[in-house]
């Protein structure tokens, strides 16, 4: 027996005679990924209507299909119309429905990007597009058009222009490599990646996000694991969208990578039919920290191309984080947020808990309904920022940290300049008076 029945009949079907080990070697796991929806009836025993392979055929050739064995045991073969690993590694015709609200590139990564591969949106971090190739192509994925281009991996000619444009930018203390997957990566040149970027004086981190301890846990070898801990800090954040996805072998996956000394954090997407129930994801958030990750994020499910059949309501999204406050620790608690369509990046979204304010007190409610006051101190005397440090009687021996301009909101918050608005570049109503003052 190799793992459970499920995975020794599939294992069979695929090979005639399978060694026991081959079925916990993550390449031969990519080797044998399920590509044709004849392969997938083959190994699972479902049927399809002709009019429904006629569909699926139509969307593959847009949107491919790949799952690993591994991935693809996990559906419930009898209950896989309704079961939530299915919905996420299979597609439907619903994906070549495209709204007029969605984009190719909703989160404008493209227009964010200095040079080929770093989308640099926040000031002191940068995306490193490392690798556009993923174990499973996962149909909520907010990437399809890069992740569609199975054939392209960035020779270290092309790193090597992402890694120059960071050293040229000492701003960048963080660094997240993403894809694609990272880890899809071999172990020698996820060794060199990470020793040219450690070498740059100003970065102070480097993050990894990765799905692999979800669709193919066996990528997380020891030997792995002892390249990535030659690189601390080093954090690491996966992808788990569901409980049934928290099998043994993602615990063992996750506990090597906890016992390696990563901090583990998780990004969830929140995912009609799949985990759109409080009760989900409250279960998905218990596993999660039981296994010593810490959930991060609850993304709203991105604008983009193909993904309206898997979009919530907002309200959704806030239901359930009500559901969660005071429920459950905090630190099990993600935050919820909407990645902004045209680049604006993360808004966080929470229930309304501050029922009124005035000039000394502030009125709340808590998760039962109950409602409160917190008295504002009288003799808080307030601090007039102007952003002269130099000035400042507060201590601000930071070490190497450098005071950078405020920009945005933290600018109207300052009183270093007289900005009270900021103002959309294409407003009407300021064009107008420009027009009448000439």
């Amino acid at each position: 027996m190799i793992y459970n029945n499920t995975q020794q009949n599939i294992a069979n079907r695929i090979e005639d005679q399978p060694k026991i080990s081959n079925w916990k070697d993550w390449k031969w796991q990519l080797k044998h990924s399920i590509r044709s929806v004849d392969k997938f009836e083959e190994l699972t025993g479902v049927q399809f209507t002709q009019n429904e392979k006629l569909e699926l055929f139509e969307t593959f050739e847009k949107f491919p299909l790949s799952i690993t064995p591994y991935y693809l045991s996990l559906i419930d073969k009898k209950n896989f119309r309704n079961d939530p690993v299915f919905k996420q590694a299979f597609g439907g015709i619903e994906e070549l429905t495209t709204l007029k609200s969605e984009l190719e590139d909703p989160l404008s990564e493209d227009s964010d990007s200095p040079v080929e591969g770093i989308t640099h949106r926040y000031p002191d971090r940068v995306l490193f597009h490392v690798s556009n190739i993923c174990s499973m192509y996962c149909r909520h994925c907010t990437r399809k058009r890069k992740v569609g281009d199975i054939d392209f991996v960035p020779s270290k000619e092309q790193l090597q222009k992402g890694i120059k444009y960071i050293q040229e930018n000492p701003q960048v203390r963080d660094v997240l490599l993403s894809g694609g997957d990272p880890l899809m990566l071999p172990d020698s040149k996820i060794d060199w990646l990470l020793s040219e970027i450690s070498k740059i004086p100003h970065v102070e981190i480097i993050r990894i996000g990765t799905r692999m301890p979800v669709v193919l846990p066996y990528r997380i070898t020891d030997e792995l694991v002892a390249v990535l801990k030659k690189y601390q800090p080093l954090w690491i954040n996966t992808h788990f969208n569901h409980p049934n996805e928290i099998t043994s072998s993602a615990k063992e996956a996750l506990a090597k990578l906890a016992d390696g000394g990563f901090p583990l954090g998780n990004q969830s997407v929140l995912l009609a039919d799949v985990n759109d129930c409080p009760r989900i994801m409250k279960s998905l958030l218990h596993k999660l920290v039981q296994n010593r990750v810490r959930p991060y994020y609850l993304y709203q499910c991105d604008l983009s191309e193909g993904l309206s059949h898997f979009r919530t309501p907002i309200g959704k999204g806030i239901e359930i984080m009500e559901s969660l406050v005071g429920h459950t620790s905090g630190f099990a608690r993600p935050t919820y947020v909407i990645d902004a369509p045209g680049g604006g990046g993360k808004i966080p979204v929470m229930p309304n808990y501050i029922i009124s304010w005035s000039t000394n007190k502030v009125v709340l409610r808590n998760y039962e309904g109950v409602i409160t006051t917190y008295k504002e101190p009288d003799s808080y005397e307030q601090k007039m920022c102007d952003r002269e440090c130099e000035q400042c009687n507060l201590d601000l021996k930071l070490g190497e940290i450098d005071e950078s301009e405020a920009i945005g909101i933290e600018r109207l918050l300052s009183n270093k300049n007289d900005s009270i608005s900021l103002i959309p570049e294409d407003n009407e109503r300021i064009s107008r008076r420009d027009e009448n003052a000439g």
